[in-house]
């Protein structure tokens, strides 16, 4: 399976991750105490029953996510939620990612390349900058160097998990 990047609209990610994030905070809310409501109805009111109703609410959350997780209009949330995915499975390998680009490894130069380029894709999308750290941008220029050395294109299209599970076992 692989990863390819797309582009989306910072501002239309912003806002439509922002209003998930708080519609899916107020439905936690009001499942929460709904169903606290009904146990403490159904059954003397415990501390137990009240942590259950919490629960059952976060679960009818997740249901409702789940439910909605394929609609068109969640499409650049979802590929948010994907790319951070991506970028979290590539960050648990980025020192061994580091000495395979020292030794001149290519598929290590591609991940790391993917790796860099998310960071900035991930970066603009949630309105932040990654300029202000000094050894982050000089392994982006170090990969840039290494890249140009070996011939390869300065941006990559996305992750070929392959060479990233063939770089694990390698």
């Amino acid at each position: 399976m692989s990863f390819r990047f797309e582009s989306h609209d910072p501002h239309a990610y912003r806002r439509t991750s922002r209003l998930v994030g708080l519609a899916m905070a107020g439905q936690l809310i009001v499942f929460g105490l709904v169903f606290t409501q009904l146990l403490g109805t159904a059954f003397t009111p415990s501390l137990w029953l009240n942590a259950l109703g919490v629960l059952l609410g976060l679960g009818a959350t997740g249901l409702v996510l789940a439910g909605l997780r394929d609609r068109p209009w969640l499409g650049p949330v979802r590929y948010g939620w994907r790319l951070k995915q991506r970028l979290s499975t590539v960050s648990g390998y980025l020192p061994a990612l580091r000495r395979g680009m020292a030794d001149g490894d290519e598929r290590a130069l591609a991940v790391l390349a993917f790796y860099h380029q998310g960071m900035a894709q991930l970066g603009e999308l949630d309105g932040r900058t990654l300029d202000d750290d000094a050894e982050l941008l000089a392994e982006r220029q170090a990969l840039r160097l290494a890249r140009q050395a070996r011939r390869l294109p300065e941006r990559v299209d996305g992750l070929d998990e392959a060479d990233l599970a063939d770089f694990k076992r390698g």
